[in-house]
C-alpha cells in the first residue's frame, strides 16, 4: 500500500472511531432523557468508555503520529460552560496525545458569533440559540451537554436567607431598593448583573424578570462572567447577584427562592424555578475532532466532570 493511500486509510479509520463515539455518547444521553432505563444507559457510556479507552486511543496515536495529523480545537464562549469544557478538555488531552484544545470564556453570545464566523471551532452557550442567530448562521448545530440552574446570591453576612421570585424581580428593577423591605438591615440593596448577551442573563432575564413584565434596571452594576460576579458578591456585604450553580461556594450565599433551595435535586423535581440546558455548538457537522470531544463530553466520563463541577448531568453517572 502506497503511503499516500495508507495515510488515507488512517485517516478514515480516525473518522470511523470519531463517529462510533459520538453516537454511542449521544444515544445515551437520549435514552436517559427519554426515559429509557438507567441499566440501559449505563450499559452504553460503559461501551463508550470502552471504545474511548482501547480502540480510539490507539487509532488516534496512530493518525496523529503515523499520518502526521496534530488535532487543535478552538473552544470559545459561555463562562458558565467554561469550567466543564477545560476540565474535559485537560483529561481528553492526556486520554488522547496528540489532541491540543484551547478553551476561552468570552460569553454565550460572542461564542455563538465566533462559532457563527468559523473563529472557533466550537462554541458554548448556556442557553438556546435565538432566532435571529439561527436566520444568520443558519448551519449551527447545537449538541445539549449538560444542565444547569443559577441561584441568586448574597454576601455570607447578609441575615435574609430566601425571596420570593416576585421579590427577587422588583429588586433587579430597581423597584426594592432597601434591605429593610424584604426583612434585612436598613441598608441600600446593592444590585449585580451580567452583561448583555450573557447566556446566564437571558436565562435570569426568561425565568425571572419576564413573567412579572420586568426589565432589569440600567442602575445594576454589571459584571462580565460568572467568576467576576461571584467576587463582587463576595467583597459588598450589602450587594445580590446571580451566578450559574456550579459558581456557589463558601464565599457567597444562595437564596431559597419561594422556599426552596437551589439544589440540583430540586431543579430535578421541578420544586426550584430555574433551569436551562447547556451546549456546545459547531459549524455544520461536526469534523472527526469535534465528534471525538463532543463524544467524550456525552459519555460516563464527560458526565461525571459535569457532577464533579456541581452541574447537572444528562443522566446518571453514579
Amino acid at each position: 500500500m502506497s503511503g499516500e493511500a495508507s495515510k488515507r486509510s488512517l485517516i478514515f479509520a480516525f473518522a470511523i472511531v470519531a463517529v462510533a463515539m459520538f453516537f454511542v455518547g449521544y444515544l445515551a444521553s437520549a435514552l436517559a432523557s427519554s426515559n429509557i432505563s438507567q441499566v440501559g444507559a449505563k450499559t452504553v457510556t460503559k461501551t463508550s468508555s470502552n471504545i474511548s479507552q482501547v480502540g480510539a486511543k490507539t487509532v488516534t496515536k496512530t493518525v496523529v503520529e503515523t499520518a502526521g495529523l496534530n488535532p487543535r480545537l478552538n473552544v470559545a464562549g459561555s463562562t458558565t460552560v467554561t469550567p466543564i469544557v477545560e476540565e474535559a478538555a485537560r483529561r481528553f488531552s492526556k486520554l488522547y496525545s496528540g489532541f491540543k484544545i484551547s478553551v476561552a470564556a468570552i460569553g454565550s453570545g460572542p461564542g455563538i458569533k465566533a462559532v457563527g464566523s468559523g473563529e472557533v471551532d466550537i462554541g458554548m452557550a448556556s442557553r438556546d440559540l435565538k432566532e435571529k442567530e439561527v436566520e444568520q448562521w443558519p448551519d449551527l448545530k447545537p449538541f445539549r451537554i449538560a444542565m444547569d440552574s443559577i441561584a441568586i446570591v448574597v454576601h455570607p453576612s447578609n441575615p435574609v436567607n430566601g425571596l420570593t421570585l416576585e421579590q427577587v424581580a422588583k429588586i433587579f428593577a430597581g423597584e426594592i431598593t432597601n434591605w429593610k423591605e424584604v426583612g434585612g438591615p436598613d441598608k441600600p440593596i446593592h444590585v449585580i448583573t451580567r452583561e448583555k448577551g450573557s447566556g446566564t442573563r437571558d436565562c435570569f432575564e426568561h425565568a425571572v424578570m419576564k413573567p412579572f413584565g420586568k426589565e432589569i434596571s440600567a442602575k445594576a452594576m454589571v459584571q462580565q462572567g460568572n467568576p467576576k460576579v461571584r467576587a463582587a458578591v463576595a467583597n459588598d456585604p450589602l450587594s445580590i447577584g446571580y451566578v450559574s450553580l456550579g459558581f456557589v461556594d463558601e464565599t457567597i450565599k444562595p437564596l431559597k427562592i419561594d422556599g426552596v433551595e437551589p439544589k440540583i435535586e430540586n431543579v430535578l423535581k421541578g420544586t426550584y424555578p430555574i433551569k436551562r440546558n447547556l451546549y456546545v455548538i459547531t459549524k455544520g457537522d461536526p469534523d472527526p475532532a469535534e465528534l471525538m470531544f463532543i463524544g467524550y463530553l456525552l459519555s460516563s466520563e464527560g458526565q461525571k466532570i459535569v457532577e464533579e463541577l456541581g452541574y447537572i448531568p444528562l443522566y446518571s453517572v453514579s
